[in-house]
């Protein structure tokens, strides 16, 4: 039996969106699949070496709060930091692991990364603001991916 392959396109640079495809793909690869993540416009800023995701209330209605905040007033400055550090600290609570954490087993499962070259040059990134390993190529290189794999998630 050949190894089930996953492709995972990753379009969103937040914190609540750099997990679902760093989760999936590291316990995809512990399942012994072969994972590919396709990083492309703002996901980008997940891969950057120094990242610095934040987590916006706003335009978020499913965010828990411990308070019902109104649109009012998660526009306000500060509400993002506010909303971010309050997440990492739930998630540091409850033991879920950091996106360094994750991004480390990732790369240590052979988790193939691939930023998409054309947001690279359009976002004016620089190969050096980026983490080692990443393969640089353009959608044609996802195809070629994801015709093979069993399974393929848009996140």
């Amino acid at each position: 039996m050949s190894q089930k392959k996953l492709a995972i396109i990753a379009t969103k640079g937040t914190l609540d969106f750099a997990y679902p495809p760093l989760i999936l793909a590291t316990t995809a690869a512990a399942l012994d699949y072969e994972v590919t993540i396709f990083w492309t416009f703002y996901g980008l800023q997940v891969v950057k070496k120094n990242p610095d995701l934040k987590i916006s209330p706003l335009g978020n209605p499913a965010m828990p709060m411990p308070v019902p905040m109104p649109v009012l007033v998660q526009v306000l400055p500060g509400m993002e930091s506010m909303a971010t550090i309050m997440m990492k600290q739930k998630m540091a609570g409850k033991g879920v692991a950091s996106i360094g954490e994750l991004m480390s087993m990732a790369l240590e499962s052979d988790v193939k990364m691939i930023a998409c070259q054309m947001t690279v040059d359009l976002f004016d990134f620089k190969h050096e603001e980026l983490i080692d390993g990443l393969e640089y190529a353009g959608a044609a290189r996802f195809f070629e991916v994801a015709q093979d794999a069993d399974i393929v998630l848009f996140i």
